[in-house]
């Protein structure tokens, strides 16, 4: 139901909900248009008008997924204008706790058997445009810093950064706070601030 006053869900955001719900509950490969169709209760042809194929309808999983983490990266930066280490490690905590609370996401991870893997490569193997984004977004927000860096340099080291963190997504080896602390660390000695 449509809080009062909000914009009722479009086909396509109800598509993909009942896609996350699916692939959570049962798993990607189980996760097919026609079930899809019946869940939104729309028609098949509905589904493929809206998605495309089971590829596009993946990749706009995907998609929806990277904007609500880097809504957080976006929002820690606001939050510490003056301070980039600082925004550094809340955006990196703010994903990391993200990520370890996000069923969609441990789904996919965890998948390890046949076509439940489906999902895996497009945040591993074929994360392009994951890491475009990503990269993008965080470029944007350390351009207002004058850390002193050649262009080149500042984008490696914003590359450092963004995969790094996308590791820990994948595989956590700590708690998002210590983690966030190393990786702000790290960031702080390679743009040489803090």
């Amino acid at each position: 139901m449509t809080p009062p006053g909000a914009t009722p869900p479009t086909t396509r955001d109800r598509v993909v909900d009942a896609a996350v719900r699916m692939t959570v509950e049962l798993g990607w490969s189980r996760v097919t248009m026609v079930r899809l169709a019946d869940e939104v209760g729309v028609s098949r042809q509905t589904v493929y008008n809206e998605m495309g194929s089971k590829a596009g309808l993946a990749e706009a999983i995907i998609a929806r997924e990277l904007d609500r983490f880097l809504g957080v990266v976006t929002l820690a930066f606001d939050e510490h204008a003056d301070d980039l280490v600082g925004a550094i490690r809340a955006a990196t905590r703010a994903v990391l706790e993200l990520a370890q609370d996000n069923p969609l996401l441990h789904a996919v991870v965890s998948a390890t058997h046949g076509a439940d893997t489906e999902l895996l490569p497009l945040l591993t193997t074929q994360a392009e445009s994951l890491l475009s984004a990503a990269q993008a977004v965080v470029t944007e927000r350390v351009a207002p810093y004058d850390v002193g860096l050649e262009p080149e340099h500042l984008a490696a080291a914003i590359d450092m950064v963004v995969r790094v963190v996308l590791s820990h997504v994948m595989q956590p080896s700590d708690p998002p706070a210590r983690t966030a602390d190393r990786i702000a660390w790290l960031a702080g000695r390679v743009l040489r601030v803090g």
